[in-house]
């Protein structure tokens, strides 16, 4: 079954949170560190201009640690902390009225949340990808996604990963389940013509 660019899609904004984007303001919102949430802002304006569903996802863990699983046993130290500001969506992306928001404790916005239950709900079979990190939570969350038999929409300048050789190899690796799966902002905008 092949993908509708408009139909039965939604936009998943995983982890654009206030940890990673508490430099950023109006003022320095140009500076080249910032291309990707641009690009994601670019891409949320075009879901939202269309009334196109949009699921605000965040990481988040209970302040006695309990859900971390083995976590940290990778190279992230303790991060998303529930009791902390900074765990709060990032201000230039915040989610609006009508946008579904859901709260995951490990990397796949799959793994023990109602995300499933939401896309079923919607009728999506199509998910576009946007945040963070590439080689991590758009990784796993694409990985189950593809799993679910969706189609995956990773929007390249529109996620970051945590160094540029693992945002690659992620790359590379999501287009490895499916061959389409990778698509830019301005493809974006070329496709929905906005």
């Amino acid at each position: 079954m092949e993908a509708n660019s408009e139909k039965n899609c939604a936009l998943l904004v995983i982890d654009i949170q206030q940890e990673d984007f508490m430099e950023l303001r109006e003022e320095n919102l140009e500076q080249p560190e910032w291309k990707c949430i641009r690009n994601g802002k670019r891409v949320l304006d075009i879901f939202r201009k269309k009334k196109l569903p949009v699921i605000q996802i965040k990481e988040v863990h209970r302040a006695d640690m309990v859900d971390f699983g083995r976590e940290l046993d990778g190279s992230e130290g303790i991060h998303c902390m529930e009791n902390s500001p900074y765990t709060d969506y990032a201000e230039l992306t915040y989610p609006i009225e009508g946008e579904y928001r859901i709260t995951k404790r490990r990397y796949s916005a799959f793994f023990g949340t109602d995300l499933e239950i939401l896309l079923k709900g919607l009728h999506v079979d199509t998910l576009y990808l946007i945040g963070g990190l590439t080689d991590v939570c758009i990784h796993y969350t694409a990985v189950d996604a593809h799993q679910h038999d969706y189609h995956i929409k990773v929007v390249t300048d529109a996620v970051a990963g945590s160094s540029p050789r693992a945002h690659e190899y992620a790359l590379e690796a999501i287009k490895y389940l499916q061959r389409d799966a990778l698509i830019t902002t301005s493809e974006i905008e070329k496709t929905f013509s906005c």
